[in-house]
């Protein structure tokens, strides 16, 4: 069937992004939509065909296929097309379509059109606020056209408000919070918050597959618990070498900023397979900077599609020397602690939601291969492992990538629509089964401890230290207990009643 609006832009220029296009439009007998691997597509009967030309089908687009950044940097490009714009708005110098191509010009290009701008005209908006996130508008009085784009030219993610962007940007974390201290007391919740500061970091830890080592462990989450929400800007290069430090250690090899080359990867058949590489070093400050502005430009927008951009802008970006994943982790919980949607000292454990099955931990590796599985398709034949070379931070490589600058328009503005609500469903997870298991377990704990207080006089420590010991021995007294303690040794029955109280407190509570 005949393509129009951006695939015919595309098959006519030339010009193929990273990223498809989100809604793709065709010529057919009866008007229908579809949807497939999230991506919708259009059937519009023959009335609806724009003419053969550039403005026609660009306004098409616009009109019905929303805003494709990464697209309309890679056609803007074309010095044929700069002529066309400049064509278009000294024909239609009040049309709202031409003022928006314009604007999106000189938005995405780091030159201006040759053209006088525009008197007259409605004010139009860049992005239409009920298809996309935007930012707080600013009236672009050249082409009378609210610039409301999320973020700068170095970086601006395009999230479309589908129905599951829409749950995330109406989720109700307060209300979720206020259920958990409703069902189990706030001193209870706020016990649980110190234990799952230092089980966020665990799990951090284990999508690493670094989980056992417990100082790297307590270290992330002593930074977790005093520096979450402290910074203005967690994206100032000084609060993430500051960040950066406290999650490492004064051990590292590296620390700050990267100056080479860096990809993510695995060995299969002991050969090097890349799954990603990371823009290049000289435009990591800018994109921080974009990065900077898109949290400017969306304050007191919803805290989960900010954290979510926050987050896998961040990783995608990936800045630092080492340590990203899990400063991309921790700007999860710094930026729903700024935005006041989770009050200290409660840190939510969305690392242990991430890995708490095979299936969940999948779930994290295919959102985060919704961005780096087409960039590596789209570049395959533009990386290769050769001659060793030393960065500018003293970095020994030997990947080269040969396309740089043509993949940054996918790295600017990357879709981040999936990772939305992906990060609105684990939260969800997280409140609903992470955080409540752990405060089941404390009351069903305090049961227990309560239970046996009745008949032995013991302190906490102690006490804890026996209950944890006969649930990890199958609800029985280990012999090793029994040499810790004399007493349960020279009394059986005291044993006997200390694990009818520990198994009963437990079963009632539901605890596992």
């Amino acid at each position: 069937m005949p393509q129009i609006g951006y695939q015919w832009l595309s098959t006519k220029y030339g010009v193929v992004p990273v990223h498809p296009f989100a809604v793709q439009s065709e010529i057919g007998r009866t008007r229908s939509t579809s949807t497939e691997d999230d991506i919708r597509r259009e059937i519009y009967p023959e009335p609806y065909r724009p003419g053969s030309g550039m403005t026609d089908n660009l306004s098409f687009a616009f009109r019905h296929e929303g805003v494709h950044l990464e697209f309309l940097a890679r056609l803007y490009a074309l010095p044929s097309v700069r002529e066309e714009l400049q064509a278009w708005i000294a024909r239609e110098p009040t049309g709202a379509y031409a003022r928006r191509a314009c604007f999106f010009y000189e938005w995405l290009m780091p030159e201006a059109l040759d053209a006088p701008g525009v008197s007259k005209g409605n004010y139009v908006d860049a992005l239409n606020p009920e298809d996309f996130v935007v930012g707080t508008s600013v009236n672009n009085t050249r082409w009378r056209v609210r610039d409301n784009l999320p973020g700068n030219r170095d970086f601006c993610p395009v999230i479309r408000r589908v129905e599951a962007v829409q749950r995330a940007e109406t989720y109700d974390l307060a209300a979720r919070l206020a259920e958990l201290e409703a069902d189990y007391g706030i001193d209870l919740v706020l016990r649980s918050a110190v234990w799952l500061t230092v089980k966020e970091s665990r799990a951090s830890f284990l999508i690493e597959h670094e989980q056992d080592n417990e100082d790297r462990i307590h270290r992330f989450a002593a930074v977790m618990e005093s520096e979450c929400g402290q910074h203005a800007n967690p994206f100032e290069v000084e609060t993430l070498n500051v960040l950066q430090r406290g999650i490492l250690g004064p051990s590292a090899l590296r620390y700050g900023i990267r100056r080479s080359p860096v990809y993510v990867g695995h060995i299969a058949r002991y050969q090097p397979v890349v799954d990603y590489i990371a823009p290049h070093w000289q435009n990591i400050e800018a994109m921080l900077a974009g990065l900077t502005r898109f949290l400017e430009r969306t304050v007191g927008g919803a805290p989960i599609v900010r954290a979510a951009t926050a987050s896998f802008g961040f990783v995608y970006a990936h800045p630092m020397a080492d340590g990203n994943g899990r400063i991309s982790r921790f700007l999860i919980n710094d930026i729903l602690r700024r935005d006041g949607a989770v009050p200290a000292p409660i840190i939510l454990p969305v690392s242990a939601t991430i890995t708490h099955s095979t299936r969940d931990r999948a779930a994290y590796d295919r959102v985060l291969e919704r961005f780096s599985r087409p960039l590596m398709k789209h570049y395959a034949d533009q990386y290769t492992f050769g001659k060793n070379e030393k960065g500018e931070d003293g970095v020994e490589y030997n990947l080269h990538f040969g396309a740089y600058d043509d993949a940054l328009p996918a790295w600017r503005y990357p879709d981040l629509t999936a990772h939305v609500s992906y990060l609105a469903n684990v939260i969800d997870a997280t409140l609903t089964h992470e955080m409540r298991t752990e405060a089941r377990f404390l009351h069903a704990n305090d049961k227990a401890r309560r239970a046996i207080k009745e008949f032995l006089e013991a302190p906490d420590i102690d006490l804890d230290s026996i209950i944890r010991s006969i649930r990890q021995n199958g609800n029985s007294v280990s012999n090793n207990l029994r040499k810790r303690y004399p007493l349960l040794a020279e009394r059986p029955e005291l044993s006997t009643q200390i694990v009818n109280a520990i198994t009963e407190a437990f079963t009632d509570e539901g605890s596992h």
